[in-house]
């Protein structure tokens, strides 16, 4: 077989400039077509494969017997840490133990909660946005932040004073570069929900973490298992709120830019009021896909796209290019801001579909309706800057001008 040629710029997922510099569409674009199951080297390891292909992930993703999540969800995981919090914390736990917990903790973002939610999420993009309008020349990433960081926080029940604390070491603790801080940052995560874990079960009130923390008997729980102990609360809420914060920061930031460079988009938009604001919401997701990368610990021999895995070996599935693949998308290089049908896989699939994927949903839906409203043009005043993340990627810096709309007066 003839030796196929080098992507544009090498094939190394482990590099971080790669990302850092918004260079790496061309390389799984190359995957897909030449190598869409990879063996990839690692400098002092045994090496991971890479999936490329839509309909290869989807597949691992569906078959949570034979591709694990107990023993890591990303690349460079502290397999200490890992087997510390496996089968205790949502991300990185198996059946019948995965199927528990979801079951317990998805009682405050499911339905039942949807119209508290949403009242909140509205009442919090409203402010925000609206306040990013009046302002005019803002770093968006410091407007997206505050809608997930404010709206979780209200949910779990997180007193207003300590928000923006939470909400800084919850990104140190998922994107910090260095390990050992990244450990440091989870363990001060810990601590904090420890404390307030403790709290509630001496006042609760009708928040996430006091909902969970008087659930003292088996009755009280969904299905009549046991309720959780105080590690695997204290090591969820630590999920929830990483998966709060980052999905819906870095799409709103990443749909802002895509609008800025695409006029015609945000006019089309614009057109379409709070009708476009769904589709418009899915399209970004699919657009920034700030989960990079999930990994799979193989169980037992199986294929993959044709190619032989086995026992021990990883699997890292690369949802950034399953968002582009040409097979499933039509013109996927394009923002088209009313796609659809749009079966992007931005927050998983599978058993280990996204958690907070409903809540992250309505806050891009109000932001889009909201920000449509509010605002007439968006100008990029200075060059965005990404983070140098394999795992949860987007903006650090988008510096615009934002032209607030005329409303209105009520009648």
């Amino acid at each position: 077989m003839p030796e196929l040629p080098v992507p544009p710029e090498g094939l190394d997922l482990l590099d971080p400039g790669l990302f850092a510099r918004d260079a790496f569409w061309p390389v799984f674009a190359w995957l897909r077509r030449n190598a869409p199951v990879h063996r990839h080297p690692e400098p002092d390891g045994p090496g991971f494969w890479v999936v490329s292909r839509y309909r290869d992930i989807a597949a691992v993703y569906a078959d949570a017997e034979t591709f694990s999540s107990r023993y890591g969800m990303r690349l460079d995981s502290d397999p200490g840490a890992v087997e510390a919090v496996a089968q205790r914390m949502l991300i990185v736990s198996d059946a019948p133990d995965h199927t528990r917990l979801k079951r317990v903790l998805q009682r405050s973002f499911g339905p039942s909660a949807m119209p508290r939610m949403e009242e909140l999420v509205r009442g919090v993009v409203a402010e925000v946005v609206g306040e990013a309008a009046e302002t005019g020349e803002v770093d968006f990433i410091d407007v997206a932040k505050k809608i997930p960081n404010h709206v979780v926080c209200a949910l779990m029940g997180i007193p207003r004073e300590d928000r923006e604390w939470i909400g800084g070491i919850t990104t140190d603790a998922f994107e910090s570069e260095d390990e050992a801080e990244r450990s440091g940052a989870h363990g001060e995560i810990f601590l904090y929900f420890a404390d307030l874990l403790h709290e509630r079960r001496a006042r609760p009130g009708d928040d996430f973490v006091s909902v969970i923390a008087t659930e003292r008997r088996a009755a009280d729980v969904p299905g009549g298992e046991r309720p959780l102990t105080d590690e695997e609360i204290i090591f969820n809420c630590n999920g929830v709120l990483a998966g709060a914060n980052e999905t819906t920061r870095y799409s709103a930031a990443g749909g802002v830019l895509a609008l800025a460079r695409d006029p015609g988009q945000w006019e089309l938009l614009r057109a379409a009021g709070p009708a476009g604001a769904s589709a418009a919401a899915e399209e970004i997701l699919r657009w920034t896909t700030p989960g990079v990368h999930a990994l799979r610990t193989v169980m037992r021999p199986a294929q993959v796209g044709g190619v032989r895995v086995e026992p021990g070996d990883r699997v890292t599935l690369w949802n950034v290019s399953a968002n582009r693949d040409e097979e499933v998308f039509d013109r996927p290089g394009r923002f088209l801001a009313d796609r659809t049908p749009n079966r992007h896989i931005a927050f998983g699939h599978g058993p280990h579909l996204c958690l907070g994927a409903r809540l992250a949903r309505l806050e891009l839906s109000a932001f889009v309706a909201e920000l449509t409203r509010r605002v007439e043009r968006i100008e990029l005043t200075g060059d965005p800057v990404y983070n140098a993340s394999n795992f949860t990627w987007g903006l650090r810096r988008l510096p615009v001008r934002l032209s607030p709309a005329r409303i209105p007066a009520p009648a």
